[in-house]
């Protein structure tokens, strides 16, 4: 894996396109060597850091690159097609990064965002709602956080954590940092995909965390509503979800391309002395490539949507935060069956050959198979059904 020169964070013109394809043709080399052997993504991280991808998000006036959410989605996408992993990395960071600041106080908020770009944060998260909740308590000014966490995916390496915890009979989201005194990170993430993405376990024993580092202004634990902007995040998380996706299956199609046109060989009753002109092969990858096609447009249909409704501000009603969700909801859906239907064909196209661990193909359906598992795609299924029939999506803590 190669080096990247530092692009500035919050130069006036990057090409945030530019800047992730920089990652992705460092990644691309050793890829497969790198799924196998499944090391902590450290080096990974550390490309991150160089492009300036961590902070595009961040506004200008922090210091940051001011990035759209679009070159958010692009730079996961277009990352996705050769390191899913890596992918999830930068797309987990973007999603902890902004429930963060839009969960923040004003003050907090830019605090945070400039702490963020100026230390070059990685944020992780450990919220998954299927475990008990963690719990915090008051002592004295501060607060002491116990609990345990199973998928606490970029934890292990984050600067920065972002959770929810009970507190008497509410809850607050609050920021520690990954190495503070009383938090053990599990390094037990042993699945057989998404293998570089430190989704292990993670405790907080009697963990100190300032008033400061409770989320919003109002008292913790308090029943305070959602603002309409905080409505979004599980909407924001699913679409990152869904870039990646549709990069993976792109990335899958892609080296399918490759082989076919190079190694390939055709079948012997096929009539054609070139693999890629048997007309079997041209009628499946056609199919394939027509489910890529939908699935990239409707991502690009569903981060249209997001952006409009990030746009609304304090305006945003619910009917519209409704169908922002049920067409990033039809997005993952598409992506989800897409992706795992196109990193599984391809081998009918390829041949036995293309089995060989050396070339590691089987690291996007491994990846894709691991993630879908996390977010049952028949639940999204439904909610755009519940949409499309009765106008309405079902709450549902973090996956709604």
């Amino acid at each position: 894996m190669t080096s990247l020169s530092l692009v500035t964070a919050g130069a006036p013109a990057v090409d945030w396109d530019a800047a992730a394809g920089q990652v992705a043709e460092a990644l691309r080399a050793d890829a497969a060597a790198r799924d196998h052997a499944g090391l902590a993504p450290r080096r990974e991280l550390e490309l991150l850091r160089a492009s300036g991808l961590l902070a595009l998000l961040n506004p200008p006036a922090h210091g940051g690159g001011g990035g759209s959410f679009g070159d958010a989605f692009r730079a996961v996408r277009r990352i996705a097609r050769v390191d899913t992993s890596v992918a999830q990395l930068l797309s987990y960071h973007y999603l902890h990064l902004i429930n963060a600041l839009w969960r923040a106080g004003a003050g907090q908020g830019e605090q945070l965002s400039r702490a963020s770009v100026s230390g070059r944060w990685f944020w992780g998260g450990a919220s998954n709602p299927r475990d008990p909740e963690s719990q915090l308590t008051a002592d004295g000014p501060d607060f002491r956080l116990n609990g345990r966490k199973t998928f606490a995916s970029n934890a292990s390496l984050a600067d920065r954590i972002t959770l929810r915890a009970q507190i008497g009979g509410g809850f607050a989201v609050l920021t520690v940092p990954g190495d503070r005194a009383g938090v053990t990170h599990g390094n037990d993430w042993d699945a057989f995909g998404q293998r570089l993405t430190e989704s292990g376990t993670i405790a907080f024993d009697n963990v100190r965390i300032g008033r400061g580092e409770i989320l919003g202004e109002a008292e913790p634990g308090s029943a305070a509503p959602l603002s309409p902007r905080v409505s979004l995040v599980v909407p924001l998380h699913q679409l990152l979800i869904v870039n990646f996706y549709v990069g993976t299956a792109e990335g899958a199609l892609a080296e399918a391309n490759a082989y076919l046109r190079s190694t390939a060989r055709p079948w012997q009753a096929s009539g054609v002395s070139e693999a890629r002109q048997d007309p079997y092969v041209l009628e499946h990858y056609g199919e394939l490539d027509v489910q890529a096609r939908a699935a990239a447009a409707l991502a690009d249909v569903a981060g249209a949507a997001l952006e409009g409704a990030i746009a609304r501000g304090h305006d945003l009603t619910v009917p519209e935060r409704h169908a922002a969700a049920a067409a990033i909801y039809a997005a993952k859906v598409q992506s989800s069956r897409a992706a795992l239907d196109i990193t599984s064909r391809i081998f009918e196209l390829m041949g036995a050959r293309a089995t060989a661990t050396s070339y590691g193909f089987d690291r996007f359906w491994r990846n894709i198979r691991t993630h879908t598992l996390h977010d049952p795609v028949f639940y999204k299924a439904r909610e755009v059904g519940n949409y499309a029939l009765n106008g309405t999506i079902t709450a549902t803590p973090l996956y709604s």
